[in-house]
């Protein structure tokens, strides 16, 4: 069997870490956090998507790509990332994007390096080590919110009405 079928069934696999937490997902989980953490759960899931679409345009030179990384930008969570079905369909096309350009891969490809930033020079084949490994950072720390965390609160300040 060639290499790509392969990394593509092992990325599959590894990605169930974070996709089988989809399905039962409510709209009521998504700005909870866990105590003393600053992200929440809406924005876990939009931050590996934001990753898997630089991951396909950066990585695996897919042009095609274009995407504004807001969390990669904004650094924290910033309490928009609240509504289910736009998560769900931002991810789900994030996922699309990143399998179809790994499907295209050849063998000589996976030894190709590339450059970024955020982990220095590595083969793709090294790359997609880190994609996995991203997901399945960030998943392991959304399923803790979805077990532990708690639900959003309204601080005093954020319920104040000035009267001028």
């Amino acid at each position: 069997m060639m290499t790509t079928p392969l990394f593509v069934q092992t990325w599959l696999e590894a990605r169930t870490r974070f996709s089988n937490l989809l399905p039962t997902l409510s709209e009521a989980d998504l700005p909870r956090k866990l105590t003393g953490t600053r992200n929440s759960a809406g924005f876990l899931i939009r931050h590996i998507a934001d990753v898997e679409f630089l991951f396909t345009k950066n990585v695996f030179g897919d042009d095609t790509c274009k995407v504004i990384a807001k969390t990669v930008i904004a650094q924290h969570d910033t309490g928009e990332w609240i509504n289910r079905q736009e998560l769900l369909d931002y991810q789900e096309a994030a996922f699309r994007a990143l399998k179809a350009i790994i499907e295209k891969q050849s063998e000589a490809d996976w030894q190709q390096t590339v450059s970024a930033r955020e982990f220095g020079t590595k083969t793709k084949a090294e790359a997609l080590g880190r994609i996995i490994s991203h997901t399945a950072y960030h998943a392991g720390q959304l399923a803790l919110i979805l077990k532990y965390g708690t639900p959003a609160r309204i601080t005093p300040e954020e319920t104040s009405i000035s009267i001028p």
